[in-house]
């Protein structure tokens, strides 16, 4: 191997670290924003009273979300990388507000021994889709129909009520989550291979919280999941 080949290749790694670590550097801070803001929430009591105690607004705020998901996926690519953080960051205190009622409904032993066993799950899960040399496309396409499934069978759940179909579905859905993870983090790395040595710094940015969003969603997603097997009621 010639020095000038050592070096393109020292360059394309130096990027593709530096690309990987700001995706999950973005997506610790969405998380932490994320607790944070549920936690503050669920503690405070006119936080408390305007949030659950007003008809409609967690549903509207629900909706809010889904709203920034899909406009960031549609729009990344023809907004300003601070307009792409800045709504980035606005729907991880979003997420936090609605998330607010774990710190209600579950022990805080039960939701911190969760969230260590989701983050060990988590953590191996895309080091594996990391390190693999399996193509997961296929495993992606399965597990996607996996997730319309438990969308679909959550929506019903909502008229039947049953306790037994929801533990169900968050088993189905703990596998789900998993082969996700494994298959955005191949993709990930898929990505930061193909960015442009011209590449401007907005455009890593974009491509950057993208990636952080796809593992964010994979987690939060687990962890509720997780949460519903493991988590100790208040009641």
């Amino acid at each position: 191997m010639d020095s000038t080949s050592a070096f393109s290749q020292n360059t394309v790694l130096v990027k593709t670290n530096s690309f990987i670590r700001s995706v999950y550097n973005w997506m610790a801070i969405a998380l932490a924003l994320t607790g944070f803001t549920a936690y503050y929430v669920s503690h405070n009591e006119t936080m408390r009273e305007l949030v659950y105690g007003t008809p409609g607004l967690i549903m509207i705020l629900i909706f809010a979300e889904l709203g920034f998901v899909f406009f960031l996926s549609a729009r990344i690519q023809k907004i300003q990388a601070t307009t792409a953080t800045a709504l980035f960051t606005i729907y991880s205190i979003l997420n936090g507000v609605t998330m607010s009622y774990i710190f209600l409904r579950y022990t805080a032993t039960s939701i911190v021994s969760t969230f260590l066993i989701c983050s060990v799950t988590f953590l191996a899960c895309s080091v594996y889709g990391m390190v693999t040399k399996k193509d997961l496309t296929s495993l992606g396409g399965f597990m996607f129909m996996g997730l319309i499934g438990i969308v679909i069978a959550s929506v019903v759940n909502i008229f039947l009520q049953s306790s037994a179909m929801q533990m169900m579905i968050s088993y189905i859905g703990v596998v789900v989550f998993i082969g996700l993870t494994a298959y955005d983090t191949q993709k990930l790395k898929t990505m930061s291979a193909t960015i442009p040595n011209n590449a401007s710094g907005a455009m890593i940015r974009k491509g950057a919280l993208m990636g952080a969003l796809s593992l964010y969603l994979d987690f939060i997603n687990m962890f509720i999941m997780m949460l519903h097997i493991f988590g100790g009621s208040r009641d």
